[in-house]
């Protein structure tokens, strides 16, 4: 059972790795993007978005892991008024 979980992750891992080089492939008109009047340079389009899939990924589970916290923090704060 093992092997078999291992086999669906690696085929699983290698058709998103063929994804996102097709999808590379497919993105690479150079665009240059404006923000708060900062001009980037001109890269392909893909970078944009791979880069920004990649700080997302990045936050989302550090902000989550804030939140758990906080929420750890108030949950243990009631547990010992109560004792």
């Amino acid at each position: 059972m093992r092997n078999v979980k291992r086999a669906v992750l690696v085929v699983l891992s290698l058709i998103v790795m063929f994804g996102v080089v097709i999808f590379i492939l497919e993105n690479q008109q150079p665009t240059a993007l404006m923000f708060l009047g900062w001009r980037s340079p001109e890269l392909p389009e893909s970078l944009f978005f791979i880069g920004a899939l990649l700080a997302g990924m990045a936050v989302g589970p550090l902000i989550g892991f804030i939140a758990y916290r906080r929420k750890a923090g108030r949950l243990k704060s009631r547990l010992l008024a109560q004792s």
